[in-house]
């Protein structure tokens, strides 16, 4: 006759296995729902490039990346500010047309590539040369008289010190004011004559701006050369899957105590 305390450690056993089961249950449940997740996060890291445009309309308005608190600064000259914010908004609208996921999950050969890059390369140089008015940051009045300040004090000094050089005595205001009398009537053609080499100045950055936005806009076409972006993402799906489902059959089922008549 069987004993009674037999048929108990039985059903202990079998309550065990039903819970240790349910454990594994909730533990396979939870782990493939953290790998799909995990693939959704990375899906919409690879495809996401509001960092990149970020960063692009940061440099292009002149800002500056501070290194350790890793936050853009204002332009500390303006002489970095090349463009005005209509600039900077027609070069941003352009590139956001270009630099998304639906170029990324293209698939292009290289002759596209090169064709698309040439036009787009050819009509943004196009527009804003039609534009330059608008488009680059023309100096301001005051901007204009601080320059002109500074070489007027630079020349005054430049005088005194060649009187000085030679034994004459210098009296720095009398000749500021011999100075100001002979260019009274010149400090209107130098404040234009100054606001021309500035804007001059900054209109040699335009071939490094146009040459800065068509590598962005290149580095975005060659992901999605041959459809490399759209290979890549199915591959680490699947390599997230296979993962999945290796960890789901790893999973040994829990042991159970043999019944009476197993051996």
């Amino acid at each position: 006759m069987i004993p009674e305390e037999y048929f108990e450690q039985q059903e202990k056993e079998l309550a065990i296995a039903r819970q240790q089961a349910m454990t594994q249950n909730v533990q396979q449940d939870a782990m493939a729902m953290q790998i799909r997740e995990d693939t959704v996060n990375l899906v919409k890291e690879q495809l996401s490039l509001a960092v990149e445009l970020t960063n692009i309309e940061n440099l292009l308005k002149g800002k500056v990346l501070d290194s350790e608190t890793e936050k853009w600064l204002p332009a500390p000259s303006s002489n970095m500010i090349i463009l005005t914010d209509y600039g900077v908004h027609l070069i941003m609208n352009t590139i956001m047309f270009y630099l998304n996921k639906n170029t990324l999950l293209s698939n292009y050969d290289e002759d596209t590539i090169k064709q698309k890059m040439e036009d787009f390369a050819t009509s943004l140089t196009d527009t804003i040369f039609m534009e330059y008015e608008k488009v680059f940051q023309y100096p301001t009045f005051e901007e204009c008289k601080e320059v002109l300040n500074k070489r007027i004090k630079r020349k005054i000094e430049l005088r005194v010190f060649s009187l000085e050089l030679i034994g004459k005595t210098a009296d720095k205001k009398t000749i500021e004011k011999e100075f100001l009398d002979e260019i009274e009537s010149k400090v209107e053609n130098e404040i234009n004559k100054i606001k021309e080499q500035i804007i001059k100045n900054k209109l040699k950055r335009f071939e490094l701006i146009i040459r800065e936005v068509q590598d962005a806009v290149h580095s975005t076409y060659l992901r999605a050369w041959n459809g490399q972006e759209r290979r890549t993402l199915r591959q680490h799906i699947h390599i997230s899957e296979t993962m999945g489902n290796t960890n789901q059959f790893m999973t040994k089922p829990p042991k159970q105590s043999r019944g009476l008549f197993r051996r």
